[in-house]
């Protein structure tokens, strides 16, 4: 080792940029922030055996930041970081001058992190996954991102492994990863959808809970961060950070948009008991929210507003500062479009409790790149009260739930939904009001990662996660499904039927609703988790999309194009702009009526009457007279309408056995809407 640092030349670096930066050929800048650490040091490895090579006291302290400079440095070689000071968990200091720790600004690993418990134990430095100091150019070919209009997104939510692990067209050697994502095959699939946007399951990278680890299991989704910088080498075939760019260049060469699911609110290094990965071992008492006594803070007792143990303290400037750098790095480097934030809540929780003003949103809101960027928001965290749909400021949009909920309930039948599902319907207006608010504001939604599949939710009444290693505790209790009679797999032909209608009613809903579509990738594959509805541990063909087809699954697939292109086709649909709200002065206008069965219209005591599921609602543009009628009925009887214009172009009828109509003139004063279904009409 001695023989290497003599090859290698020190000097005392520059504070800024945070992480490892290359100054000049071989020479690399290194900057940490480590406020209470009494030394810190930079190790060296080779890149094929990660064989130590070099320990490098970090030569100069700027205020808070540790910083360094080091020539001589081959591309391509690993590093991580040892921290020394005080070991006092009373005070909130938990440093191990043996431990390794990977640099919060890591932007690329050697490999995935696997949790090893005895390499862990014995403070074997092949526990970590290490850095790799590389910094390579990459042609972007002139793409450009494509910059699609709120109003006009729809998005398909995928995971980068699942989508392709078992596409036949999909090279088997890229099936799971990056480059397979991107492969022609599944962006003609996107393309035929009538997707405009994809947004993918955590791509930066993550380690499975020990808990799972033990139980031979793994966190599929990703939701358990270890770096905010470095793409998941899990995904990768040769090069995790060149092939990430690559999938962002081709999708945006085909006109699609890629915005990666965040999660700044927790990390792997779980609680109190959890393992020293990275930021507990730099800086534990600024990264992390503690409970507090009074005065007193307790540096033991770590707030877990997550459910993973820990809270970020993002109100903490240093904290500020590495998410944004963090979003600045995925928006600029790697050129994606936006990002959805998971438990978004603990983005704004200043003093612990959520402030819609918060000083993340203020710097969000003032930042030339971040602030153009798409943003969702999953308005909730698991922390006291923490959810918050609505309250996000205007520019961001946020996943609604009652939009979810509403649309269930009203298609299963229940009692006194219509109300709220006419609300639901027109851009939940009640949540993001008139004159603040576009609709689009509201990311309506049926099924989400995080539940049942669209075919689970007409199939199941029940969640069965018993393979999740949980007692069938874990997951969501509240699913507004409904199994026609069966549970799951089942050959009668009634049944079936029922299924395939019900999802139907729920498409055509979703499309229908103003607001931005979120579509969940494999439902139009009729995809079944059988019935598992939190399979974020399920790394097999359980949450894999199964490409083979049988007949009523491609009849579905069709159908779901067929929605999908009518939605883009009308302007009505993507942002409807009514006379009284005056968010949006210039544009069309739109009249919105909603009409009895019989024609008549409805009138107050019409919407309080808990026994009605049935009605219409016609949008009527103002400049060009064009009309939009949707009959809704989730009654269980058939029936008559009456039609509000003599002449009608029939788009859809829902009770169709495929769903699909040919688009005919209907002289009709009646029409007979079946029980459960809806039409709509032109």
């Amino acid at each position: 080792m001695t023989a290497v640092i003599g090859l290698l030349k020190m000097s005392v670096g520059q504070p800024s940029p945070l992480g490892a930066s290359l100054v000049q050929a071989e020479t690399w800048n290194f900057a940490v922030y480590a406020p209470d650490a009494s030394e810190l040091t930079l190790c060296l490895f080779l890149p094929d055996t990660e064989e130590l090579l070099a320990e490098i006291p970090f030569q100069g302290r700027t205020g808070e930041i540790w910083h360094v400079a080091v020539s001589g440095i081959e591309q391509g070689s690993l590093y991580a970081l040892k921290a020394a000071g005080p070991n006092i968990p009373d005070a909130g200091l938990r440093f191990d001058k043996e431990r390794l720790l990977l640099d919060p600004y890591c932007r690329k690993l050697n490999r995935p992190q696997m949790w090893q418990e005895r390499q862990y134990a014995s403070h074997s430095h092949y526990s970590l996954a290490k850095g790799v100091l590389e910094q390579a150019p990459f042609d972007w070919q002139d793409s450009v991102k494509p910059a699609i209009p709120r109003e006009k997104t729809v998005i398909y939510e995928a995971h980068v492994k699942g989508m392709t692990m078992q596409h036949p067209d999909v090279p088997e050697h890229l099936r799971g990863t990056y480059l397979g994502l991107c492969h022609p095959a599944i962006i003609e699939h996107l393309l035929a959808l009538g997707i405009t946007t994809v947004q993918l399951l955590p791509v930066a990278s993550f380690m499975a809970e020990p808990r799972l680890s033990a139980l031979r299991l793994t966190n599929y989704w990703g939701y358990n961060p270890l770096n905010f910088f470095a793409p998941e080498p899990r995904y990768q075939y040769e090069d995790a950070v060149a092939e990430f760019k690559t999938m962002v260049r081709t999708l945006h060469q085909h006109g699609l948009e890629v915005i990666l699911d965040v999660v700044f609110n927790h990390t792997a290094e779980a609680g109190e008991d959890g393992p020293v990965l990275s930021f507990r071992g730099l800086a534990n008492r600024q990264y992390y929210l503690f409970h507090s006594h009074g005065e007193m803070i307790d540096y033991q007792n770590y707030c877990n507003f997550t459910g993973c143990g820990n809270t970020l303290n993002v109100s903490h400037p240093m904290m500020q500062r590495m998410i944004m750098d963090a979003l600045r790095y995925w928006l600029t480097e790697m050129q994606v479009d936006g990002f959805r934030f998971d438990l978004a809540v603990t983005l704004g929780r200043e003093f612990k409790r959520y402030n819609p003003f918060a000083a993340f949103f203020q710097i969000v809101a003032q930042d030339p790149v971040i602030s153009k960027a798409k943003l969702i928001a999953e308005p909730w965290d698991v922390g006291p009260f923490g959810y918050h749909l609505g309250q996000f400021p205007a520019h961001w949009s946020e996943l609604n739930d009652k939009c979810r909920d509403t649309f269930r309930a009203f298609w299963r039948g229940d009692q006194g939904v219509l109300p709220e599902f006419a609300t639901r319907l027109l851009g939940s207006r009640d949540i993001f009001q008139k004159h603040h608010k576009p609709a689009s504001c509201s990311v309506n939604y049926i099924s989400y990662h995080d539940g049942f599949t669209l075919r689970d939710l007409v199939s199941y009444n029940d969640k069965h996660n018993w393979l999740n290693g949980e007692e069938n505790r874990d997951g969501h209790g509240h699913n507004l499904s409904k199994n026609h009679g069966a549970e799951g797999v089942t050959s009668d032909e009634a049944i079936i039927n029922a299924r395939n209608q019900h999802r139907r009613n729920l498409v055509a809903t979703l499309v229908l609703s103003q607001g931005m579509i979120h579509w969940l990738g494999g439902d139009e594959l009729s995809h079944t988790q059988h019935g598992n509805n939190n399979a974020y541990c399920q790394d097999n063909p359980i949450s894999w999309l199964n490409w083979q087809l049988d007949g009523p699954a491609t009849k579905f697939l069709k159908f779901v194009q067929q929605m999908l292109k009518m939605r883009q086709s009308l302007c009505c649909l993507q942002q409807i702009s009514l006379l009284d709200d005056n968010y949006q002065k210039h544009g069309d206008k739109h009249h919105v009526h909603w009409y009895l069965m019989d024609g008549t219209d409805m009138s107050e005591p019409n919407w309080h009457e808990s026994d009605r599921h049935s009605c219409m609602v016609d949008i009527v543009n103002d400049n060009s007279g064009q009309r939009l009628l949707c009959i809704l009925n989730a009654s269980d009887k058939n029936q008559a309408v009456s039609i509000p214009a003599p002449l009608r172009n029939l788009l859809f009828d829902t009770s169709v056995n495929d769903g699909l109509t040919p688009t005919t003139a209907v002289r009709k004063d009646k029409w007979l809407q079946s029980a459960y279904s809806l039409s709509v009409w032109q």
